[in-house]
């Protein structure tokens, strides 16, 4: 598997993706979290768009994820609650990460290099997700508190830092 940006041409795949997520976690106990076509076609537009959106390839090229990637300060992440952040360093962020479910290991694979870009994330969850919680925990992140989303809705807040 490789990573690399998401091209214009590639939205439509995106798109179909985040329907087999938005379908997995239904059958997995998450139904909350992307609720009303979240992420939208318009929020996948923008992400190509600031050059944010990466997407995962097998060895024959297919997409078989997708996620949002960024080094920097992110909004969501300036306020947190019962709790607090590993740390106040510079830090990069994944937000909507989906795969097709083609095969095993690609969140991790996926999170992984996003490790490797910087070696200090913030990523956050549904309560009810419990696959990504497990993902996360297995990958050494740690639950930090809750955070509130766009939406209003509160999200459990992970990070994963570099050992001193």
């Amino acid at each position: 598997m490789k990573i690399r940006q998401t091209t214009p041409k590639e939205i439509d795949r995106l798109l179909s993706i985040y329907d087999y997520a938005r379908s997995f976690m239904q059958k997995t106990g998450n139904a909350n979290q992307w609720i009303n076509g979240y992420p939208s076609k318009e929020q996948v537009m923008a992400d190509l768009a600031e050059k944010n959106s990466y997407v995962c390839v097998n060895e024959h090229n297919e997409v078989i994820a997708t996620f949002y990637f960024k080094t920097g300060d992110d909004p969501t992440y300036s306020k947190i609650y019962q709790g607090e952040w590993l740390n106040s360093k510079p830090y990069g962020v994944v937000h909507r990460l989906a795969s097709d479910g083609s095969q095993k290991g690609i969140a991790a694979f996926c999170l992984q290099w996003c490790f490797e870009q910087c070696k200090n994330i913030r990523v956050d969850t549904h309560h009810d997700n419990l696959v990504m919680q497990n993902i996360l925990r297995k990958l050494g992140y740690i639950e930090c508190g809750i955070i509130y989303v766009a939406n209003g809705t509160e999200r459990i807040a992970f990070q994963k830092t570099e050992k001193p």
